[in-house]
């Protein structure tokens, strides 16, 4: 079952997906929403790394990791292009950042905000660093692993199943992508 409040947005009103027998109401744009309004400062932290990415020919995805008091303790944004390194996603490298700063992998506590849906990859990552939570902005319908295509972060067979909002401030995140994918 999803965690209250969960829902795909997008450009409709008036929505409701259904996902693991469960249906949530999708807000219009500008409604107060108690579940996704507290998450905006930080996924602006997250778009503000995304737009970095494009000066190195990278899909423009950023990620913030915040600690339990919720200052920032990892950024991260795509930089596949830039390094040559497969691995190079935004919630990888702001993982990899946060462990640092905490002195250990488990990142127990902390939120991973992130631009785009997670990819089975960075979903595998979250998973195993024990992120208390995931938040991100647009939906991956082509790649997604948290809930749209695939849902490997709430697998019930996984020993670790954080909780996932999803669409804060998606359509801002969602046309940085399509911005970028229709650039000349």
């Amino acid at each position: 079952m999803l965690p209250a409040g969960f829902a795909h947005t997008g450009a409709m009103n008036e929505a409701v997906h259904a996902h693991g027998g469960a249906a949530h109401a999708v807000r219009a744009a500008g409604e107060n929403d108690p579940v996704r309004d507290p998450w905006r400062p930080a996924m602006r932290a997250a778009l503000e790394e995304a737009v970095q990415a494009p000066g190195t020919g990278d899909v423009p995805v950023g990620a913030v990791v915040l600690a339990p008091d919720g200052s920032v303790i990892g950024r991260g944004r795509n930089e596949r292009e830039a390094t040559g390194d497969p691995t190079g996603h935004a919630e990888v490298l702001a993982i990899r950042e946060a462990a640092r700063a905490v002195g250990e992998w488990r990142l127990s506590g902390c939120t991973l905000v992130v631009t785009l849906e997670p990819c089975t990859m960075c979903a595998g990552a979250i998973v195993l660093s024990r992120l208390e939570r995931v938040v991100y902005g647009a939906v991956d319908e082509k790649a997604g692993a948290a809930g749209s295509l695939w849902d490997v972060i709430r697998d019930r067979r996984l020993n670790h199943r954080p909780e996932v909002v999803a669409g804060v401030l998606a359509e801002e995140c969602a046309g940085l992508l399509t911005r970028f994918f229709r650039a000349p």
